[in-house]
């Protein structure tokens, strides 16, 4: 995180995601839990903002986190698994066009997500790696993705992982 300019990663547990069922998935309150055993309340922040902001979509988090901190630069942290799929979201032009993002490397993700229709859409907006410490400065649309290896664990390994400190690893491993 250091190496990337930001003070703070925030842990966002959605109320729910419209694209994905809500059978097999854990309770909000079970996944707000999970989070706040990985947060170290300080550098890594778990929040359930999102239900506080009644906003369902992403498009519309961002609006109202961009209006109730407007001294803060914002950089949103997205795997390439989500790039990818990015068209599929609700008013996904604005999500991208509202503040700089930081795209991880994901399995079997990555390379389709380098030619989706999103990042053909933005890649003039595509920056250099290096650029790092300049993304949450940089005026949107802006993205970067991180040169850093790929690593598999989704929410719900982080979750299912044997303890918040091999988590908190997995996390903190897969940013520079």
């Amino acid at each position: 995180m250091i190496h990337l300019g930001l003070d703070q990663l925030w842990l966002m547990v959605s109320p729910g995601n419209p694209l994905k069922p809500k059978q097999g998935m854990a309770s909000f309150a079970q996944r707000l839990a999970s989070a706040q055993r990985l947060a170290d309340g300080r550098r890594i922040i778990a929040t359930g903002i999102e239900r506080q902001l009644g906003t369902q979509y992403t498009a519309n988090t961002m609006k109202e986190l961009l209006r109730r901190f407007p001294r803060t630069k914002f950089v949103w942290l997205m795997g390439a698994d989500n790039l990818l799929q990015l068209p599929r979201w609700g008013n996904w032009l604005r999500i991208i066009r509202a503040m700089p993002m930081l795209v991880l490397p994901r399995p079997g993700a990555t390379r389709r997500a380098l030619t989706s229709q999103a990042a053909a859409r933005f890649r003039n907006g595509r920056l250099p790696a290096r650029s790092g410490l300049c993304l949450a400065s940089a005026a949107a649309p802006s993205w970067i993705l991180l040169p850093v290896k790929e690593h598999p664990a989704s929410a719900t390994a982080l979750r299912q992982s044997a303890s918040p400190e091999a988590s908190l690893q997995i996390i903190e491993g897969a940013l520079p």
